[in-house]
C-alpha cells in the first residue's frame, strides 16, 4: 500500500465534508487496489475504482499529445464522474447532475495531496561538541548587569 489508511480514510472524509456535489468517493493505486472509500461495503468500492481506472485507460488511449492524463470527467443525463491522479494514486468521485466541475476537481486534488505519503523528515545530524559559550552563573549575570547602568542625565540649567 501506498500510504496509510487513516490517512486516505481521513481526506475522504474531509473531501465529503467541504464538497456537497460529491456523492461517492475511492481512493485507489494504479493497481486498482483500493486504499479508502466513502462506499460502505468493499464490493461497491472495489467497482468504482475498476471503472474510474477503466476510463482512464480509455482517455489515455485516445488522447491527444505525450504527457501523462492527469483528471478526467465524464458527464451524462443522471451525473457525473471526476477521476483525478497524481502518479500511481488515484480519486475518483460521482456527483449529481451539473455539477461546478472546476470546484469538484479543486476539491479531489486537495484530497489527493494529503493522501499522498509525505517524504521523510530529514534527521538533522547529531551534535558532536558541545556550543563553546560557557554558562553565566546568576552572580556574573548581576555583575554585568550593575556594570551596564546607564549614566544619569543632568537637566539643563534654566535660563
Amino acid at each position: 500500500m501506498l500510504w496509510p489508511e487513516m490517512d486516505a480514510q481521513q481526506a475522504l472524509a474531509d473531501l465529503t465534508e467541504i464538497s456537497s456535489q460529491i456523492q461517492a468517493a475511492v481512493v485507489f493505486d494504479d493497481t486498482g487496489k483500493v486504499a479508502a472509500s466513502t462506499l460502505g461495503d468493499s464490493p461497491r468500492a472495489d467497482e468504482l475504482a475498476q471503472a474510474a481506472g477503466g476510463l482512464l485507460a480509455a482517455a489515455e488511449a485516445v488522447k491527444a499529445g505525450e504527457s501523462a492524463l492527469t483528471q478526467l470527467e465524464v458527464a451524462t443525463g443522471e451525473g457525473s464522474v471526476f477521476v483525478v491522479r497524481a502518479g500511481k494514486t488515484v480519486i475518483a468521485a460521482t456527483t449529481g447532475s451539473n455539477p461546478t466541475a472546476g470546484l469538484v476537481f479543486y476539491d479531489l486534488k486537495s484530497a489527493l495531496r494529503n493522501v499522498k505519503p509525505k517524504p521523510a523528515a530529514e534527521k538533522k545530524p547529531a551534535r558532536t561538541t558541545k556550543p563553546a559559550a560557557a554558562k553565566k552563573t546568576a552572580t556574573a549575570a548581576k555583575k554585568k548587569t550593575a556594570a551596564r547602568k546607564p549614566a544619569t542625565r543632568k537637566k539643563p540649567d534654566a535660563p
